[in-house]
């Protein structure tokens, strides 16, 4: 079994090798030279780190640069992950269960951010965890939608509330409301469309299945995150100011990370909009959803492990 450090090094490896590839390995050079300090700010745009993170990072390379001039390369590195753990503070989400009945978590993103996925997988790792959850299948609009739930579901051993193509995405969510309360499960993860094939408007259908949870329960649902597809880069920035001005964001799932070699975007999107971050998706198994950790972001995508990263690896596959 991997350790946490490991899933996040290995899941980030294209946004590192990207940054190594633009830099001619900048983070391997015995010495630092004022040509490899611009060949990183130009990788760190092509990253998706945006302007702001990208000007610090470099200004106080360059800083660090005129006061010692043999500067190393795991110096730079250093000064990287300082300045994103910098940026990054505060952006750790931590999900938090109600008092009394399921707790609610909504998903909602465009179609093609890996959302209905990302749902199975998070009803996995909450599983782990020791949580009884319940899927709700409310994206009743895109046909291959709740079959790739209820497929995720069987293979992962997950229950599913699930409606016909075009039923109401609403009744979905009521009817999975009530039968996560009789059941007993503290968890309810309601997959939203992303799309409409009607006229309807995507926001009003969101804003409609709030409505009626919130008709069972008047703090449901208590986290609605967004899934952002890590492939977009900066253009997630958008996308996710469009989802919570019209929805309301509680956070954020980063997924496809491990497709990505604009890892950076996560960055920009965090300081964009302050929202925290819950999980980020690290490759294709279920086990690859996971918490989200600065300290092993910051370190993966610099390429630095630290003594303890890597003894939890010891022994392990």
């Amino acid at each position: 079994m991997l350790s946490l450090f490991r899933k996040f090094k290995n899941g980030l490896a294209r946004s590192t090798r990207g940054l190594l590839d633009k830099t001619g390995g900048i983070f391997r050079l015995r010495k630092l030279d004022a040509s490899s300090i611009d060949a990183l700010e130009e990788a760190l745009y092509s990253a998706d780190f945006g302007v702001e993170t990208t000007d610090e990072i470099i200004e106080e390379t360059r800083t660090a640069y005129r006061k010692d001039r043999d500067l190393h390369g795991r110096d730079v590195a250093e000064i990287g992950a300082r300045v994103l753990t910098r940026v990054l503070k505060g952006s750790e989400g931590d999900l938090k269960y109600a008092e009394s009945g399921p707790t609610v978590i909504c998903l909602v993103g465009v179609n093609g951010s890996g959302k209905t996925t990302t749902a199975a997988k998070l009803g996995f790792d909450l599983r782990e965890d020791g949580h009884g959850v319940l899927l709700a299948a409310c994206d009743t609009f895109r046909a291959a939608a709740t079959e790739q739930l209820r497929s995720w579901a069987g293979r992962l051993g997950l229950d599913i509330v699930a409606g016909q193509h075009g039923s109401d995405a609403a009744a979905v969510a009521f009817d999975a409301w009530q039968a996560a309360r009789s059941r007993g499960v503290d968890t309810l993860i309601v997959d939203t469309a992303g799309r409409l094939h009607t006229k309807t408007n995507l926001m009003e259908e969101l804003a409609k299945i709030k409505r009626v949870l919130r008709k069972q329960d008047a703090d449901a649902p208590h986290y609605s995150l967004l899934v952002v597809d890590a492939n977009l880069g900066g253009n997630s920035i958008e996308q996710a100011r469009i989802f919570h001005q019209s929805f309301g964001l509680d956070g954020l799932i980063v997924a496809k990370l491990d497709g990505t070699s604009r890892g950076g975007a996560l960055v920009g999107i965090y300081r964009e909009l302050n929202l925290p971050i819950f999980f980020t998706g690290l490759g294709e198994q279920p086990e690859d959803l996971q918490p989200f950790s600065i300290h092993h972001y910051v370190n993966a995508i610099f390429g630095l492990d630290s003594e303890v990263d890597e003894a939890a690896d010891t022994g392990h596959s």
